[in-house]
């Protein structure tokens, strides 16, 4: 495939990501390929691409000679889930404390920065895909190439579940209070510190997640008024 066609590819994932985040393609949903193709004005040949984007992201589940659904894990296989990205965001935190260069925390405070300047006004996805930013920016500072690529695997397949979470429990100056925090205790290069902090900042998901599904019953299933305007 020529380059212009992977970034093509690319973007419609991205566009595909969004609408499942919002929940305008809902778990369960069919994603067929030539109506998006059409919707999007593109060819069928970038959005089979874009789909199995999302399928080895695990957002996205291929069927043999069927439509690709949206994946619609269940509560326990997302929990399980979520206790591994935990542990890996606590280790790449005490590995950052010891690796993490002067470039490395300039990058990590900059992204820190910005969401304080657009939490409240830009789209919630937006703020939420610059708050997973700051998360990824930690573990590159792990300099650790085999922590990267499992915490990005989890990262991919976690996206809607940690989205949902942050919609149940927003809060600008938590949210603000907690990255400061975890940025003071990184520059102090004190891995016990920064662990805590972590902890304290990702306590929340599990019971978040376990509350929607008790809500709803479902993976996903928030109107986009509701997900715009959470």
């Amino acid at each position: 495939m020529a380059p212009q066609d992977d970034t093509l590819a690319e973007s419609i994932a991205y566009e595909l990501r969004r609408e499942i985040l919002r929940g305008s393609l809902p778990p369960g949903a069919p994603i067929k390929e030539r109506d998006n193709a059409e919707r999007q004005g593109v060819s069928r040949t970038p959005m089979r691409e874009a789909i199995r984007i999302l399928a080895k992201e695990g957002l996205v589940q291929l069927r043999p000679l069927r439509s690709p659904v949206v994946a619609d894990p269940s509560l326990d296989e997302i929990v399980d889930q979520i206790r591994v990205l935990h542990t890996l965001e606590l280790l790449s935190g005490e590995l950052a404390c010891e690796k993490a260069t002067d470039q490395d925390l300039v990058r990590i405070s900059a992204l820190k920065d910005r969401i304080e300047l657009i939490y409240g006004e830009a789209d919630t996805l937006d703020v939420f895909e610059l708050d997973m930013q700051f998360h990824a920016a930690i573990v590159a500072a792990s300099h650790n190439g085999a922590l990267a690529e499992t915490h990005g695997a989890y990262m991919a397949r976690l996206w809607r579940a940690r989205y949902l979470s942050a919609r149940r429990k927003k809060s600008r100056d938590r949210v603000i209070r907690q990255h400061e925090a975890i940025l003071d205790a990184l520059r102090a290069r004190d891995p016990v510190r920064v662990k805590a902090e972590i902890d304290a900042h990702l306590a929340d998901m599990v019971l978040n997640i376990r509350d929607h599904f008790r809500e709803v019953g479902e993976m996903g299933v928030p109107s986009d008024d509701d997900a715009a305007n959470p």
